[in-house]
């Protein structure tokens, strides 16, 4: 009696296997195209939308931005003044963010952060950094 119960949970374990194969949703048969190929979908700050200094100045505070440009020097403790092609803002990278990394001003930086438009000068609080 043992024997043909353990036979018939057996069986019935691996024909589920079978069957889930036949199963809709996720198939991990075919490998994703590598990200250069993808049409759509998030890959990180590559894809945000980048926009100019001049056009993040104009935001409500606490808007999300997202700017390529240059550390051009340190102003203060975690302070640093970044550039582009209209102008300049100031930005608070604490250094934890840097992971540390080394970057010179002849070097274009991606960033990411939120505006804070109640601080004067307006100043951006960077959540993410990337050497381009």
């Amino acid at each position: 009696m043992k024997k043909i119960l353990l036979i018939t949970s057996l069986t019935a374990l691996f024909s589920m296997a079978a069957f889930a194969q036949d199963a809709t949703g996720l198939k991990t048969d075919k490998a994703p195209p590598p990200p250069h190929k993808m049409e759509e979908g998030y890959r990180g700050m590559e894809d945000a939308r980048s926009m100019t200094i001049q056009q993040a100045k104009t935001m409500h505070d606490g808007a999300s931005v997202s700017l390529k440009g240059y550390l051009v020097k340190k102003t203060g403790e975690d302070l640093y003044q970044f550039r582009d092609k209209t102008g300049q803002i100031d930005v608070y990278i604490p250094m934890a963010i840097f992971d540390g990394k080394n970057v010179s001003p002849d070097e274009l930086v991606g960033i990411s952060g939120s505006l804070d438009a109640k601080q004067k000068p307006v100043r951006i609080k960077v959540s993410h950094f990337q050497k381009q």
